[in-house]
């Protein structure tokens, strides 16, 4: 008969529930198996994403998955229309003038001039007056501006008045051939333009040249006052009246 050693009943009561929780652990085990077995033969028929590729929410989808759109083209810059060449408002022939335009000096030529619309343009930097008929510069002179708190304004003003001899209620000074552009009194008219002299806003020109200018002008004539523009042939020199 085989004989146990000492505290034999001791030592198996403590290893069968060691023995029992083996067990238990070797099921958890197989069953997770299973699980898993199961989740790659899925990820292999394509009846499941892999947890990498699913979609991630907060809140369940409100509908049927919709198609990705294609993102949207940005709409194409449209392209400028080239200027009709024989328009009355654009730059169809320029004078010949050598060199800058003197102090007190102009020059005025009609023989290329046209009937048609009247444009006058003024650039403030160059100091320069152009008047434009049916597209063709027939005059174009120094002049002189405003400055300080009495600058000459930007923009396109329509010749609301002609006076011949108008003298200023303001200044209580001759305005000789005074084209009026502005209520507040802005406006073209013969002046002494000499280096050194401004105006309170107006536009000076010389005498010869504003009686000009004041026969061929029409009330509502544009004057086109800006800052640095230039205008070269094919230019536009305004948009031109609809209708």
């Amino acid at each position: 008969m085989l004989a146990l050693p000492p505290g034999w009943r001791k030592w198996t009561k403590r290893r069968w529930p060691l023995a029992a929780g083996g067990a238990a652990v070797a099921v958890l085990l197989a069953m997770l198996a299973i699980h898993v077995l199961k989740d790659v033969v899925g990820i292999a028929a394509g009846m499941i994403a892999p947890a990498h590729d699913r979609p991630l929410s907060a809140h369940p989808a409100a509908g049927p998955a919709q198609r990705a759109q294609p993102a949207a083209k940005a709409p194409a810059k449209p392209i400028p229309a080239k200027p009709n060449p024989d328009s009355p408002f654009v730059v169809r022939s320029i004078l010949s003038i050598p060199g800058p335009i003197r102090f007190g000096q102009f020059f005025w030529d009609e023989t290329k001039g046209e009937p048609g619309p009247v444009v006058i343009t003024v650039d403030l930097t160059a100091r320069v007056l152009s008047v434009f008929e049916n597209g063709h510069e027939v005059g174009a002179t120094a002049i002189l501006k405003g400055y300080g708190d009495k600058p000459t304004p930007l923009g396109v003003f329509p010749i609301t008045q002609k006076d011949a001899t108008h003298v200023s209620n303001i200044y209580d000074a001759p305005m000789p051939w005074m084209l009026r552009l502005t209520n507040d009194g802005v406006s073209i008219h013969g002046s002494k333009v000499e280096r050194g002299y401004a105006t309170n806003g107006c536009i000076g020109v010389p005498d010869d040249f504003a009686k000009r200018l004041f026969k061929l002008a029409k009330l509502g004539d544009k004057v086109i006052i800006t800052d640095g523009k230039q205008l070269k042939l094919g230019d536009p020199i305004i948009t031109p009246p609809k209708g």
